[in-house]
C-alpha cells in the first residue's frame, strides 16, 4: 500500500507546524495548519512551506504586523494573520 505524496507532504507539514521553536508559533502555525492545510492548492501548500522555512522570531513579527513579510510569502503571511484573528480561542477573555 503506496503512501498518497499528498497526504504525505501535509502530515510532514503538519509536524513542521507544530513544532516551531517558540510557543507562540508552535500554537498560531497548528491552528492554521489544522483548519486550513488541507484546502490549500499545491501552489499554496509550496507557498506554506516557505513559510515554514523561516525563522520564528521573522515569522512572528510578520504574522502579528509589526513589520511586512517579504513578497514572496506575504500573501500566505496574510492568510496565517486572517486565520489567527478569526480564532474564536484567541477571542475568549481571560478568567
Amino acid at each position: 500500500m503506496a503512501i498518497d505524496p499528498r497526504e504525505a507532504r501535509l502530515k510532514r507539514m503538519m509536524m513542521r507546524s507544530m513544532r516551531r521553536g517558540t510557543k507562540e508559533m508552535d500554537i498560531l502555525m497548528m491552528r492554521f495548519a489544522s483548519a486550513h492545510l488541507h484546502e490549500l492548492s499545491d501552489g499554496e501548500l509550496d507557498s506554506y512551506d516557505l513559510v515554514l522555512d523561516q525563522n520564528d522570531q521573522d515569522l512572528y513579527q510578520w504574522v502579528t504586523g509589526q513589520i511586512a513579510a517579504p513578497p514572496e510569502i506575504a500573501p500566505m503571511i496574510a492568510r496565517i494573520s486572517e486565520a489567527a484573528a478569526a480564532d474564536p480561542v484567541a477571542k475568549r477573555p481571560f478568567a
